[in-house]
């Protein structure tokens, strides 16, 4: 999953974004929601989401803060998970792109969401997607295809 990652990340930082084109004399702030499973499989209503699920998701989005803050373009705003539970219960890819309302009142210029789609059980998609806080307005998207098995394979290196 952080190959995965790290390839959307820089497909959309070095293509698309304008904020990372443009000259820049300060980082600009940006905020990285938890990344999300939407399970769409024949098995989504009987096979929840598991340990393996919840922690290459966090890895995830914890490899696109370090990309982001690495790459000195971008200051990373931390804020403790919880807030989007309440302003999206069914997440935040269901609720029309509030998370820029939400990282704009933590005082960031962008918001940035990813969504791991399960197809079925082997194949997956990462959508990431950046919103002007401002305006809401999206700012870049991209999407990957992760055909490469189960949940266990989504790293690019296993630990233990």
């Amino acid at each position: 999953m952080r190959i995965r990652t790290l390839t959307v990340l820089a497909a959309l930082l070095a293509g698309t974004c304008p904020f990372a084109q443009a000259q820049q004399t300060k980082p600009v702030s940006i905020e990285v929601f938890p990344f999300e499973l939407e399970d769409k499989s024949a098995g989504a209503g009987i096979i929840s989401a598991d340990d393996y699920d919840r922690r290459y998701l966090s890895e995830s989005a914890q490899v696109a803060r370090d990309m982001l803050s690495k790459s000195g373009r971008f200051s990373v705003i931390d804020v403790p998970a919880g807030d989007e539970q309440a302003a999206a219960p069914h997440g935040l890819r269901n609720c029309g792109g509030c998370e820029a309302s939400i990282a704009k009142a933590h005082g960031a210029s962008l918001a940035l969401l990813g969504v791991v789609t399960r197809v079925n059980r082997t194949e997956h998609t990462m959508f990431i997607r950046i919103l002007d806080a401002e305006t809401g307005k999206p700012v870049s998207t991209g999407c990957t295809n992760l055909r490469m098995g189960a949940n266990h394979a989504w790293p690019a290196r296993r630990n233990g």
